[in-house]
């Protein structure tokens, strides 16, 4: 509740007193605090001892349990998106009439497609650096700070997309108009997640009420591997952490392929529970501000469903 009141913040200083011409700075800021949240994620990987013998026991399981779900959600959001909703995207742009379609590329973001954008290599350097740099000075007192104080730069970053947001006059009135129809993105990628923790149950021979579970976590590794390791004990544990932050990494770089191919909802589906904080600046980078506050709503919906879901499941299913 705290991120998304700062978030609030932020897109009330946007709508009101932060000058547009500032705007390229803000993004900017964006950009920095995502790297530096990947590389705090780095870090604390690298410091994390065993880290690299559970990858390699349990790494192919995790992958599963992290590819499937994740697919299945960018596919039916994608199907829902195009049926129920009006979400932007590629095919949005080539179909209309062409002022629509030039409406839609004056508002397409910095790093959508067309243009040649290094994120995804900037992403990727800053976990591998992060990674290799905590696995060599596991006690370094400055990489410890970092850690200890990532959930600052989380917050300067939520306010940085607030204002983003509130820059964009007349989202909220875009967002009405959706109405209930708003829950069709985090029931989606709710459902996919089921069925896919269905199906790799089955591919891999573990019980259904295990599979369900471990996709349950939508990518909340940390809570989905305290919650199911409480549950199930120490081994599906790490595979719950393992796949869900598998998840979430997978998603900053499927948002920017997404976005070239796919509409901006279904940009949202990989994301799962981490669309209101870490992987929002990818987001709001991609696709526009509208699918930015979708996000945020997909994101505090999936949260408040993971530890139920995880429950429910694990008791109800065996």
């Amino acid at each position: 509740m705290l991120i998304l009141g700062i978030m609030c913040l932020g897109i009330f200083i946007g709508s009101r007193f932060f000058p547009a011409a500032q705007k390229e700075k803000n993004e900017a800021l964006q950009l920095f605090c995502t790297l530096i949240l990947i590389f705090s994620m780095g870090i604390g990987l690298g410091q994390w001892e065993g880290f690299l013998e559970e990858l390699m026991k349990l790494g192919l399981q995790s992958f599963l349990f992290c590819l499937i779900p994740t697919v299945l959600s960018i596919l039916f959001v994608q199907f829902l998106a195009r049926r129920f909703m009006v979400c932007k995207g590629r095919e949005t742009a080539t179909r209309g009439s062409r002022d629509q379609a030039e409406a839609v590329s004056e508002t397409e973001p910095k790093g959508a497609p067309g243009g040649t954008d290094f994120m995804v290599f900037f992403a990727l350097g800053a976990l591998l650096a992060g990674i290799i740099l905590g696995a060599l000075f596991p006690r370094a007192r400055f990489f410890a700070l970092l850690a200890a104080r990532s959930d600052v730069i989380l917050y300067i970053l939520m306010a940085s997309v607030g204002i983003s947001v509130g820059l964009r006059r007349g989202v909220f009135q875009q967002i009405r108009r959706y109405r209930l129809r708003i829950f069709i993105i985090p029931a989606g990628i709710v459902a996919a997640s089921i069925a896919g923790g269905l199906l790799g149950s089955l591919l891999m021979g573990f019980p259904v009420h295990e599979g369900i579970s471990v996709a349950g976590g939508l990518g909340w590794y940390s809570l989905a591997g305290v919650a199911i390791g409480n549950l199930a004990g120490a081994r599906l544990g790490s595979i719950a952490f393992l796949s869900n932050l598998m998840r979430e990494l997978l998603a900053f770089f499927l948002i920017p392929l997404l976005s070239r191919r796919f509409s901006s909802c279904a940009c949202i589906a990989p994301a799962a529970a981490t669309s209101e904080d870490t992987t929002l600046p990818m987001l709001i980078r991609y696709t526009d501000e509208e699918t930015v506050i979708l996000s945020v709503f997909n994101g505090i919906i999936c949260s408040a469903v993971v530890p139920v879901l995880i429950a429910c499941c694990y008791a109800h299913l065996r």
